[in-house]
């Protein structure tokens, strides 16, 4: 008998290539996938096989109803996360919920809060903490050798990057473009190294320049413009508490070096570093020393995140990303969408 019954709640691309081959790698805990569910029963169905799952479902509350399922992950498109998480905390079972949490901060405060109610455990899937460069920096930071950190530039930039599937160029079912799909995650990573320290303010701007338009070259299928209601750039100017601040840029589409860009860099008084390459800056002796950490461990981040999840439960330990900490992101990106349609800074709520 398996200690830990899985259900996957959403059987799509995120869920068969990320999260259930997560649970499938912690099999030697104990774990076992007892069932799926998706609204399309052939999606359903192809999971179930691939991963010998026994049981199907095309509406996720029958999943929910099972004994035998203890923790469920729920991988359905973003204005589909609030009510199977609070269905499922509800119905005694801890969950993985992909990021970003929730289409705002409204919904993601509800979760959170069911969470609490129920004590039952809460992560978010903000993948790019478990990485080897994250974890190391992390150490790096943690242990002082920054000192005190007061800037952060963070971006995740695409050059012609507008997915061509699924519903991300859809606000109403994606809740925003670049900077709720691929910013959120270099957000909250940058948070994390920070420190988490509370947002007050934010000046953001957010533009749609190429995803409305016909003839716009898709290196990542192509998209219908006249559907396209997210944005394809954004940039925010956010302030912290303490006095920090931070520089965020997020983009689908950018007419930029010929290069992805998936990157953080932490200034602070006694060092400073880059997430993607990982290099470390320092000043020691009356000398400036460049560092890069070598020999990193190769670690697959997903599988990572998903055992993080299962020790959580298993060892009643916290979990690794809370839904407090996923929360603040989401504040964050409310705030950049409400400073750019009012043209003004905004306090963060």
């Amino acid at each position: 008998m398996a200690k830990l019954g899985i259900g996957i709640i959403g059987s799509g691309g995120i869920a068969r290539g990320a999260h259930m081959p997560g649970y499938k790698s912690c099999e030697d805990l104990g774990v076992k996938i007892v069932a799926c569910a998706d609204a399309v029963p052939e999606t359903a169905r192809l999971a179930a096989e691939q991963f010998e799952v026994p049981h199907v479902f095309t509406d996720y509350r029958k999943l929910l109803e099972m004994d035998e399922i203890d923790a469920v992950s729920v991988c359905t498109p973003n204005y589909l996360h609030m009510q199977p998480t609070i269905d499922a905390l509800e119905a005694g079972k801890h969950v993985l919920v992909e990021k970003p949490m929730a289409m705002n901060a409204k919904e993601g405060k509800k979760m959170v809060d069911a969470a609490n109610r129920t004590g039952k455990k809460l992560q978010v899937g903000f993948m790019t903490r478990f990485q080897s460069p994250a974890q190391a920096l992390k150490r790096f930071i943690s242990a002082g050798e920054m000192g005190d950190v007061y800037f952060a530039r963070a971006q995740a930039m695409r050059r012609r990057g507008i997915p061509g599937w699924g519903v991300f160029t859809q606000k109403d079912k994606q809740g925003g473009g670049p900077l709720i799909d691929i910013g959120v995650h270099i957000l909250d990573l940058t948070l994390w190294l920070m420190g988490h320290p509370k947002p007050i303010l934010c000046s953001g701007q957010t533009y749609a320049k190429f995803g409305p338009r016909e003839g716009v070259l898709g290196l990542m299928g192509q998209w219908d413009p006249k559907i396209f209601s997210v944005e394809d750039f954004a940039a925010a100017f956010v302030r912290f508490e303490n006095g920090a601040t931070l520089v965020l840029e997020s983009s689908f589409v950018a007419n930029q070096e010929a290069r992805d860009v998936f990157n953080t860099d932490i200034f602070g008084t006694e060092g400073g570093c880059s997430y993607n390459p990982c290099k470390m800056f320092f000043e020691k002796h009356k000398t400036l020393i460049d560092a890069t950490p070598a020999f990193l461990p190769q670690v697959k981040a997903h599988e990572a995140e998903v055992r993080a999840f299962v020790k959580a439960i298993l060892d009643d330990t916290p979990v690794t990303v809370t839904g407090e900490e996923a929360l603040m992101t989401s504040q964050i990106i409310d705030a950049i969408y409400r400073s750019s349609e009012t043209g003004k800074e905004v306090t963060v709520k």
